[in-house]
């Protein structure tokens, strides 16, 4: 199995798509070989500055103890427990997540290991003797699929103000990750709380049903104009770049408590309420395929 990568230097880096490509090799997608990491680290370009945020040793062991913690567990459960800690740790403005070449490094230099032992799949497609294989969007993709852009970009969208804790209802469910942050709505915060609030409240639990629900509130957005109905707070910057210069001397992220994130104002109840009911409504109605089954455990 693809192992820790046996170079690791003392900052994060860049790593450019078509530097990433020539690391993407047959035997890393199939957890047979590992990266080169020295050869790796000289077609990178250094992070920006000094700043403690880029440090690269405080997230590679969040991802140790992510995979020493569930190591028994199916490997999907380490999404909750690893995207608000990953967030955290990482402390970036939207503008700097919004960089692939971020990403590309956290998945080639950082933690290739983890990669591999998250995403390849269980069982190989014996009938056509095929081999276990890694999608290669898990190394190299966009936000949604990346392994670390994705579960950053969950914890973004999904905290209520510095409260990561509707973070972890929506990734206990892979579903939320793998259709619902595809949405472009997601990105209205009120949205992002009411779906969360209808797993937390059962209304619903299974991997089709989020599917169905995803569905029904992306056609409703063409016709009702969420931020209207829903309004949320005008956003404050000022927390964030506080929160993010407070990286300078705030200790590891908490493993077994959830951490905090930037101070800023919590999404406004009654938006959050009015969608769930709204969004509540329409799920009511909604077509469910196979509605007794539940594929929510899907990778």
């Amino acid at each position: 199995m693809t192992d820790r990568p046996n170079h690791l230097p003392e900052r994060l880096a860049f790593l450019t798509d078509l530097n990433a490509a020539q690391y993407l090799t047959e035997g890393l997608l199939t957890g047979k070989e590992d990266v080169p990491a020295i050869a790796l680290n000289k077609v990178t370009e250094p992070l920006p500055g000094e700043e403690a945020r880029g440090a690269l040793m405080p997230v590679r062991d969040l991802v140790d103890d992510a995979m020493h913690a569930f190591r028994d567990e199916k490997v999907t459960a380490a999404d909750a427990w690893l995207a608000p800690r990953l967030h955290a740790t990482l402390r970036l403005t939207r503008r700097e997540a919004a960089q692939g070449r971020l990403w590309n490094y956290l998945a080639l230099g950082v933690a290739p290991d983890y990669v591999v032992w998250r995403h390849l799949p269980e069982l190989r497609n014996e009938s056509r003797g095929e081999e276990r294989r890694v999608v290669l969007t898990r190394f190299r993709g966009a936000s949604y699929t990346q392994a670390f852009a994705r579960l950053w970009w969950a914890a973004e969208l999904f905290r209520n103000g510095s409260d990561y804790s509707p973070v972890v209802t929506a990734c206990t469910h892979q579903d939320m990750l793998n259709t619902v942050l595809r949405l472009g709505a997601i990105d209205h915060r009120p949205t992002a709380q009411a779906l969360a609030r209808l797993i937390e409240s059962g209304t619903v639990t299974t991997g089709r049903e989020i599917n169905a629900l995803a569905r029904v509130v992306n056609a409703s957005a063409a016709t009702l104009m969420y931020d209207v109905v829903a309004p949320d707070v005008e956003r404050d910057g000022r927390p964030m770049a506080q929160w993010i210069e407070a990286a300078q001397w705030a200790p590891a992220v908490p493993r077994r408590a959830l951490p905090e994130g930037p101070d800023e104002e919590r999404v406004p109840e009654d938006s959050v309420t009015t969608l769930t009911e709204h969004f509540a409504e329409l799920f009511a109605g909604a077509p469910v395929r196979g509605k007794n089954a539940d594929d929510n455990e899907a990778a």
